[in-house]
């Protein structure tokens, strides 16, 4: 990523440039897009680049973005940009990314990252007004990832990974609402269906409720519900993936 930086500093020498994450799995555009709409209501306005391209050189395209509330997007036409622009007031203003004057030439068809999505980001921070960057896109026809939906019934929530941190923690595509609508409670006990097998997990509000190597379901710093094991690795334990179901049941009424 120092290549990106440095091209950054040619063409807007005085931007300031913040990394997020480089961690993110390969190809997971679900996990990157989770986590640039987690954390860019912590990030200063400005110009925010994700590039989380498994389809670069095909058939997607290139895209700078303006959202509702004034911050620039730019990254490629693939569900990556749209979760966290669409929590953030949705999008105002698209272009593809076709303008030659600001792609950096010749570029290589297999890293648009330094070629196309940086050197756009960049003379955007230089100055260069967005529908410069080439023609406008309609909104509406932008890629949009599908969020899976939980299932809340009486006492028996079905929800889905949506993505696995380095911890080894998982997180699921629930809320407090969520577990608050089967009477889940600090200190309720929970049974976890994951396939064939059962575990249990304790309900807490921090890691120092629970004892080591409790598993625990707790919401994480994001306000997403999460099951992670007391200093181990859930994800390791469940076998845990991406788009896996998984149900919980309250086990203590």
């Amino acid at each position: 990523m120092g290549t990106c930086h440095g091209v950054v500093k040619r063409i807007a020498p005085d931007a300031e440039v913040i990394d997020i994450t480089h961690g993110i799995e390969p190809q997971n555009i679900l996990q990157g897009a989770l986590v640039l709409a987690n954390t860019l209501p912590y990030m200063p306005d400005g110009i925010h680049v994700a590039v989380v391209d498994p389809g670069v050189g095909g058939d997607r395209i290139p895209l700078a973005l303006r959202g509702a509330d004034g911050r620039l997007f730019v990254g490629p036409d693939n569900g990556l940009l749209l979760v966290a622009a669409d929590r953030l007031g949705g999008v105002e203003e698209a272009v593809e990314l076709a303008a030659p004057a600001y792609r950096l030439e010749p570029g290589a068809r297999t890293f648009h990252g330094r070629d196309v999505f940086v050197p756009a980001a960049a003379h955007l921070a230089a100055g260069v007004p967005l529908a410069d960057l080439g023609p406008a896109v309609d909104p509406g026809r932008l890629v949009r990832l599908e969020l899976p939906e939980p299932t809340v019934g009486a006492r028996r929530i079905r929800a889905t990974v949506l993505y696995v941190d380095r911890f080894g923690n998982v997180q699921l595509n629930l809320t407090s609402a969520h577990l608050e609508r089967v009477g889940v409670e600090p200190g309720s006990q929970v049974e976890v269906e994951v396939g064939f097998e059962r575990y249990y997990a304790v309900a807490a509000r921090t890691f120092a409720e629970v004892r080591r190597g409790d598993i625990v379901l707790y919401e994480d710093a994001y306000w997403n519900i999460a099951l992670a094991i007391n200093q181990g690795n859930a994800a390791e334990m469940f076998g845990a993936h991406v788009g896996q179901e998984l149900r919980l049941t309250v086990a203590d009424r």
